[in-house]
């Protein structure tokens, strides 16, 4: 009798001093929640504030989104190409002949633990229409809500760090003809070669079927089965399509990753269908989706950190690689 009472005391110990050990790992757990949820809506009702009138290059609305991105970079300490992280450009809207000059890309990257030779891009534009007859074009879902979505990735990625080098890249005038994205490819800040793929997010916050796209694997189909094992059991569902003729509309030069796949780098864009709030007044923060939006952002991250342990099988995949640069 007596042993099992010092057995027992001694057990009731243990049990003592190992829940008192959980207690900080949990609290890491929760810490180390893929998005920070109140994070990611204060950033997109911010960049489509009244305040920041459509951010429509140029103007200081556009200034002050630079101004909130860097600032967040900052606050994550990513680094940098150079001693800034932005990186100014002119650029001519083909359409319209408008000219802008200083425009404003916004780039810090994440070194990886395994190879720095090979990036993934991961992009986003900022910018938006502005203010039209007197109505500010607030672009919550077109662009405020990918931007929000590139902060998250960032910060998930500072607190897990990839195998391969991440770009975390916020572009300006996409709405004047993909500007931003179009000077990057031809001044990129690491040689283009080395850019194994880019993920660009552009209108992930509004849709009300939990139905996201993953557009390009058209281009490139070895992708395909990557993203679907990597999203299965995702809280939305992961759609592909509107990369081909076959499509009422083709999306592979509708945003950013459209420079990147003419210079030959696969992409994969994040978007959702148009709605009634395309490029209208009512793209506000009161009208997108929080859950989905939410949903949508841990979806793509899981992605990419997919994508990022399998780099190697997708530079392989694409042929833009030879054996010896492995």
């Amino acid at each position: 009798m007596p042993h099992f009472k010092v057995s027992l005391y001694t057990l009731l110990i243990l049990l003592f001093v190992f829940s008192c050990d959980q207690q900080p790992e949990t609290a890491t757990e929760l810490s180390n929640e893929i998005t920070d949820r109140e994070q990611l809506l204060a950033d997109i009702q911010y960049l489509a504030s009244d305040e920041l009138e459509g951010r429509y290059p140029g103007t200081e609305g556009n200034r002050m989104a630079q101004d909130y991105i860097e600032e967040r970079f900052y606050s994550l300490d990513l680094q940098k190409f150079g001693d800034t992280y932005r990186h100014t450009f002119d650029h001519t809207n083909p359409r319209t002949g408008e000219e802008f000059t200083d425009a404003v890309n916004l780039i810090g990257y994440i070194e990886g633990s395994q190879n720095t030779g090979k990036h993934i891009a991961i992009t986003a534009h900022y910018d938006h229409l502005g203010v039209q007859n007197g109505e500010i074009y607030n672009g919550a879902d077109d662009n405020a809500s990918g931007t929000g979505g590139l902060m998250a990735a960032a910060r998930y990625f500072t607190e897990n760090q990839p195998e391969n080098n991440l770009i975390f890249i916020a572009f300006d005038a996409e709405e004047q003809g993909l500007g931003g994205a179009r000077y990057f490819v031809e001044n990129p800040v690491v040689p283009l070669q080395e850019i194994v793929m880019n993920i660009n997010m552009d209108m992930i916050s509004t849709n009300f079927e939990d139905e996201l796209y993953a557009v390009g694997t058209y281009h490139y189909p070895y992708l395909k089965p990557m993203i679907e094992e990597l999203t299965d059991g995702a809280a939305i569902d992961v759609l592909f399509g509107y990369d081909s003729d076959e499509w009422e509309q083709d999306w592979t030069m509708a945003s950013d990753h459209g420079p990147f796949h003419e210079k030959g780098v696969p992409f994969i864009y994040f978007g959702v269908e148009d709605h009634e709030h395309y490029h209208q007044p009512t793209d506000t923060f009161e009208n997108i989706n929080p859950e989905f939006y939410v949903n949508a952002v841990e979806t793509i991250i899981g992605v990419i950190e997919g994508l990022d342990a399998r780099l190697d099988e997708v530079a392989e995949a694409s042929g833009r690689f030879t054996e010896q640069e492995y």
